[in-house]
């Protein structure tokens, strides 16, 4: 009779482990934009890139991964400029493994941010003091440009390609950046008032045009006023000879007219502080009066006048004879 003897299950425990240990020991995942370098031996075997590899256990190991991914280094950098000024500089680089160069990346540098962080140095110590601070902020893609071109011919023999560097932030000293802010204010005040100063000037133009207008029309209106008092007089003056009633009468029948005229527009007003003088019955009379006598004053001093220049010429030359001209009534009497 046979006898079956079933082995226990912890027998196969280690059995497990074992090959699990085996399992993961021999393959292994490279991730995605990754490579991982193989060492035997403790000597560079091979690369791997991403996907399900395998390795010799013990006689292999991973030495290491490398990144292919485009990576940022940020590098702050004080320095000076050219005209004294201490400023600090946001580069930020952006750099890549080649994909062909994993060995010499992974084998030549030990630590390539400290690489290219000294090459930014290098490079933006060099290029910032030959400009002045303005020059900084308006050439600082010159700057990056520089960079880029020294980090690419240092860094491409390490297996690294510089993308691209920017200057990302430019910050003066706390008072430099306060002093530029009261030059910008000052300046933009001044641009302000000028415009403001050319504001006010158009509209006193305006206004002086407007008042020159005003008071040129103002006069056309008194002299189109009086050219129709004067219209009006010579009017009802003939109207007056035409009833009989000589020019005289006439004159002074208009002013006592006038007169009373503008003494019932002055009742009228009930405010008004306007006081007429003379304002009596008589004034009327004896303005036109004054006027009369003005008018002969002054027609007797002509005619003296001409009298006495006469007289000079004739004393002046005389051996020249001269033939008086005709007496005429009009020229020595004047009547009303």
């Amino acid at each position: 009779m046979a006898t079956i003897i079933l082995a226990s299950p912890l027998l196969f425990i280690p059995i497990i482990v074992i090959a699990f240990f085996l399992g993961v020991s021999v393959f292994f995942i490279v991730k995605q934009q990754t490579s991982a370098v193989i060492e035997t031996f403790g000597k560079y075997s091979s690369i791997r890139n991403s996907g399900l590899q395998f390795k010799i256990p013990i006689v292999q190991r991973i030495a290491g991964r490398v990144n292919l991914k485009i990576q940022q280094l940020d590098v702050l950098v004080e320095t000076k400029t050219k005209d004294d000024v201490f400023v600090r500089l946001k580069i930020s680089v952006q750099f890549q493994v080649i994909k062909d160069k994993v060995y010499d990346a992974f084998y030549k540098l030990e630590n390539p941010h400290d690489q290219i962080t000294s090459y930014v140095f290098d490079v933006v110590r060099a290029e910032v003091p030959k400009m002045k601070l303005d020059d900084v902020f308006e050439r600082k893609d010159d700057i990056a440009i520089a960079v880029k071109a020294e980090l690419n011919e240092a860094m491409s023999d390490y297996g690294y390609d510089i993308i691209k560097t920017l200057v990302t932030d430019i910050d003066p000293d706390v008072q430099v950046k306060a002093a530029m802010n009261r030059i910008n204010a000052a300046e933009r005040e001044k641009v302000a008032a000028e415009y403001e100063a050319e504001a006010e000037r158009i509209k006193i133009v305006a206004k002086a045009r407007a008042e020159a207008e005003s008071k040129r029309l103002q006069g056309q209106g008194i002299a189109d006023q009086r050219r129709e008092i004067a219209r009006g007089l010579e009017e009802s003056v003939d109207v007056l000879n035409n009833v009989g009633i000589n020019s005289q009468e006439a004159s002074a029948l208009i002013v006592v007219t006038q007169h009373y005229d503008t003494l019932q527009s002055i009742g009228e007003e009930t405010n008004t502080n306007l006081i007429l003088l003379p304002n009596s019955p008589q004034a009327g009379s004896n303005m036109l009066n004054d006027m009369i006598a003005s008018f002969v004053a002054s027609n007797q001093i002509g005619e003296q006048m001409k009298k006495e220049n006469a007289a000079k010429g004739i004393g002046a030359r005389p051996k020249k004879k001269r033939t008086p001209p005709p007496s005429s009534s009009s020229d020595t009497d004047v009547s009303f």
